[in-house]
């Protein structure tokens, strides 16, 4: 059996185009010398599991999704990469899956009071700009 990574190409064409955690490197990704100029993804954890754990088939029962995304959030748990990982897919973004530790939902729930906070320190600086102008 193939590890998630050496996988991913099937994976990334099995769910249209959506990429798995460990799916980051596919084929022709060049060995580098240095572990310090690995990119983070080489030391996920997820890299020793199964790709079908990060992400739901098609029509899953939602008891069968909740177990399957807890076993992928252990597996997150544990984890070296897991900040990286999870700012890979708030960055991206990423619409599927779980990716480091949490699942699509969650990480809307992140992306949407990130873009909150930013906004409201966009309008304390421009009120502040206002208030010093005035002043």
């Amino acid at each position: 059996m193939l590890h998630p990574i050496e996988s991913s190409v099937r994976t990334t064409v099995l769910m249209a185009g959506r990429r798995s955690p460990t799916g980051l490197l596919g084929a022709g990704t060049q060995q580098l010398d240095r572990p310090e100029d690995s990119p983070w993804h080489t030391g996920a954890a997820c890299r020793r599991d199964e790709a079908g754990l990060f992400f739901a088939p098609s029509k899953e029962p939602t008891a069968a999704r909740l177990s399957r995304e807890e076993q992928a959030k252990q597996v997150c748990a544990r984890c070296p990469v897991l900040l990286e990982c999870r700012e890979h897919a708030l960055v991206q973004p990423e619409p599927y899956g779980v990716w480091g530790g949490l699942t699509a939902a969650e990480r809307r729930v992140v992306l949407a009071r990130r873009r909150r906070r930013d906004g409201e320190l966009r309008e304390a600086r421009r009120v502040g700009e206002q208030r010093r102008i005035a002043g």
